[in-house]
């Protein structure tokens, strides 16, 4: 078995035509560098457009209705195999650090990681203060905070909470400074002679985008400051569901700080490669960049990452650097998230007979034999937040927004996307001459509907489907976090 380190890192939320576009006229000069050194993949597709799901798939190799995780049964059960027990098991040193509440041991995410890091904690617990210490105020803090204060060890949480209101709420900042600390104290102590696979979650580019001053700057329309930015209204809800309004004037500007939390996040990335080579690990690593699904900037008519299966948010950037992913080479072939399981196995020499057949990712490192993809399939296996949590949060919704309670799978070929509603809605595109799907021709091509609906459901008939629909009771220090970071439950 080689021994390779593996560093697998997820920008949160990044959509891969504005990275790509960003990398082309040189803001993101790191991942231009992973890029230059490695291989570019510029038809990667998540199997899900948020954060739980996506991920589920990433871990374990398999769709959505094969694991079971999604807004319907939020949890990564324990029936599903991730990479990370399969590198322990192989003798590798794992470890996560996640920025996202959605990426924690309470929903599943935690299997076969030696060390699970949470930036959100200052010493790890699972009773989490944080949100309490930030949000509330005067007697009605003290009074959250005396209820849940005893709560398991009150110095531990005590210290979270004071963490949380001083030190870990920055303004422009969601954790990746203190993961790149974390892991650059972890580099220098560790004293391990086995290899590591390290996970990583950045969440910068999530909303709310509140990208540090001096890069905000860079990329605002002129007579923007950044103080007029950071006014602009960033509730996706409210806007969804016709609450308030969002001018074509605060989109660009929202987009503007999109871009400009990316570029602050490619400058961590560099920082964290520098701690790689400090430490003498860099040479001998796998290197993997990518994002999770995308985000809806005023695109359909949306904003944040739910209610769609558009490219805008299955469209995501992956870059591979290191072993073989060598030459600055860019691939267009269809591949998936799924899929870089196998691949890094491939890579690293592991074959994992059981886990590989758990598998529907196909490897599509340069030495396997299996044929590249034809299709890509995606699938939203019940809307988040539900219609019940929306109105609960905007008040009475109007009846347009009901056209979101149901289920997506996609179907999406080079040339053609079939995008099929448990309403009995259809959507085609021809995205190769309508990239941002704005022409849906169902009416005009029947022929072409029938053809590919028939292969989606030949796909879901090749497999035993999870049953888990059952809700997944949460803690509510966790819900709070999450409607924190904008998720309704």
């Amino acid at each position: 078995m080689t021994e390779q380190n593996v560093v697998v890192i997820v920008l949160d939320t990044a959509r891969a035509d504005v990275v790509t576009s960003m990398m082309e006229e040189g803001e993101l000069p790191e991942l231009a560098a992973i890029g230059e050194a490695g291989v570019t993949f510029s038809q990667c597709f998540s199997s899900a457009p948020w954060t739980l799901p996506s991920h589920a798939s990433l871990f374990t190799g398999v769709t959505p209705s094969k694991h079971g995780a999604h807004a319907g049964h939020k949890r990564l059960e324990g029936d599903n195999e991730t990479i990370a027990e399969v590198f322990r098991r192989n003798g590798y040193e794992t470890v996560a650090v996640s920025n996202n509440t959605w990426i924690s041991e309470e929903f599943g995410f935690a299997k076969g990681f030696e060390t699970f890091r949470k930036t959100w904690q200052f010493v790890q617990s699972d009773t989490d203060l944080g949100r309490i210490a930030r949000t509330e105020e005067g007697v009605d803090k003290l009074k959250a905070v005396g209820r849940e204060l005893f709560t398991g060890n009150p110095a531990v949480n005590f210290a979270n909470a004071l963490y949380g209101k001083f030190a870990r709420d920055h303004h422009d900042d969601d954790g990746a400074k203190q993961t790149n600390e974390w892991i650059t104290d972890w580099l220098s102590e560790r004293g391990e002679d086995r290899p590591f696979f390290l996970f990583i979650n950045y969440m910068e580019p999530h909303l709310e985008y509140r990208p540090p001053e001096r890069f905000a700057e860079r990329f605002l329309p002129a007579g923007v400051s950044s103080d007029d930015a950071i006014d602009v209204r960033q509730d996706a809800w409210k806007y969804v569901a016709d609450k308030i309004e969002v001018s074509d004037r605060d989109f660009t500007i929202l987009q503007a700080l999109y871009r400009a939390e990316i570029a602050y996040l490619d400058s961590r990335i560099g920082e964290l490669k520098q701690s790689l080579k400090r430490n003498g690990e860099f040479e001998d690593t796998v290197f993997v960049v990518m994002g999770d699904h995308g985000e809806n900037i005023g695109d359909h008519g949306l904003m944040d990452h739910q209610y769609c299966l558009y490219d805008t948010l299955l469209h995501v950037p992956l870059l591979l650097s290191g072993g073989a992913f060598t030459g600055g080479k860019t691939v267009d072939d269809l591949v998936q998230l799924i899929d870089i399981v196998p691949t890094l196995l491939d890579e690293v020499g592991i074959e994992a007979a059981e886990f590989q057949s758990q598998l529907q990712g196909r490897s599509f490192h340069p030495d396997a034999e299996s044929d590249p993809r034809n299709r890509v399939i995606a699938e939203y296996m019940s809307p988040q937040p539900s219609m019940e949590a929306l109105e609960k949060r905007v008040g009475v919704l109007p009846e347009s927004v009901s056209r979101y309670d149901r289920s997506l799978r996609a179907l999406r070929t080079r040339e053609w996307k079939l995008i099929r509603g448990s309403d009995g809605t259809r959507e085609l595109y021809h995205v190769t001459e309508d990239p941002g799907e704005t022409d849906d021709l169902v009416e005009s091509n029947p022929d072409r509907v029938e053809t590919l609906e028939r292969e989606l459901d030949e796909w879901l008939d090749s497999f035993e489907r999870a049953d888990d629909s059952s809700d997944v009771d949460m803690r509510q220090e966790t819900k709070d976090r999450l409607e924190d970071l904008g998720y309704l439950q």
